[in-house]
């Protein structure tokens, strides 16, 4: 097992340098020069070419990537061109928060998935089935940002019920927090709930056919044993991949939605920056997103070894 896991850090390595490659490149073929932007109206001379050797932009293109690997494997994101702050620092100001909306859509998302999808799959043909699928399809269609805006006016405006944006951090008002961060945790978990629901119910319908199941049920236990002891914890392999890199998709950012709802977390930095042409801050932000995609590659293949005791050897 522990082979394993460093083998699969030794592929986290190139993947992580190969994201840094694409983004430095993409990066390079935006048309906007960030020294020009930071000169001002103005746009004196001295004042570009010493924003330009400060920032390395006035270095071939291979010794600016050259320092980018090196200041990565220190640490060091770079600083913002905008602000003046390091990268890592502003990323670190801002990750907690997203941490803690990609974790509450998460459990929003398994807490109605995977209870459906296993409905679903016990009681095929049935009501319960017929229902979940149109439901699952419509969860997979409408767009977080959509649902977000809609949920505005009427859990905020007409039924009063809860803050329509802003965030409050937990450590100042812990029930303040859930109530600003339990309607975008649903807008977000919603459609990953119904791809979850779908996976689950797929699962569980083949591994309610295997022998292992039939033997089970003809022991005489009870048919929720059956499922939950037998059935549903083969049936979470798939569904184990799904969730983890759904996880890493919403800790990369939602960025319609957090917009939509104020939060200051990834989504807000990356389009700032964007607008900004604050490139350092855009690179640091998709390679942390990059890396995060890495690590639950990681956690996937863990939770695989203790989910099927068959990996183990």
């Amino acid at each position: 097992m522990l082979e394993a896991i460093a083998g699969r850090l030794l592929i986290a390595v190139p993947t992580v340098l190969l994201v840094s490659v694409i983004v430095f490149a993409l990066q390079l073929l935006l048309p906007a020069d960030p020294a020009l932007a930071l000169a001002g109206e103005e746009r004196d001379p001295v004042a570009i070419a010493q924003i330009r050797a400060l920032h390395h932009l006035d270095r071939p293109i291979p010794v600016r990537h050259l320092l980018r690997l090196a200041g990565l494997v220190r640490g060091d994101l770079g600083t913002s061109l905008e602000t003046g702050l390091p990268v890592a620092e502003l990323i670190a100001s801002e990750l907690p928060v997203t941490i803690e909306l990609a974790l509450l859509a998460m459990l929003v998302a398994l807490a109605i998935g995977i209870p459906a999808g296993v409905a679903a799959a016990v009681r095929k043909g049935g009501t319960i089935d017929a229902a979940a699928n149109p439901v699952a399809l419509a969860g997979i269609s409408i767009p977080n940002f959509w649902l977000g805006i809609v949920l505005i006016p009427l859990v905020s405006v007409r039924w009063n019920l809860l803050p329509a944006s802003g965030y409050t951090s937990p450590f100042e008002a812990p029930v303040r927090i859930l109530q600003t961060t339990i309607v975008p945790a649903f807008v977000l978990g919603t459609g990953i709930a119904a791809v979850m629901m779908r996976h689950t119910r797929n699962a569980m319908l083949t591994v309610l056919r295997q022998d292992y199941v039939r033997t089970a049920r003809a022991m005489g236990p009870t048919e929720r044993r059956v499922v939950g002891r037998h059935a549903l914890r083969n049936a979470l392999l798939p569904v184990v991949t799904l969730g983890t890199l759904e996880l890493g998709t919403l800790l990369s950012g939602a960025v319609l939605t957090e917009q939509v709802f104020t939060i200051p977390g990834f989504g807000e930095l990356v389009v700032d920056a964007v607008f900004t042409r604050d490139y350092p801050v855009v690179q640091g932000v998709v390679l942390c997103a990059g890396l995060g995609f890495v690590l639950m590659s990681l956690l996937a293949d863990l939770l695989y070894v203790v989910l099927n005791p068959r990996l183990r050897t």
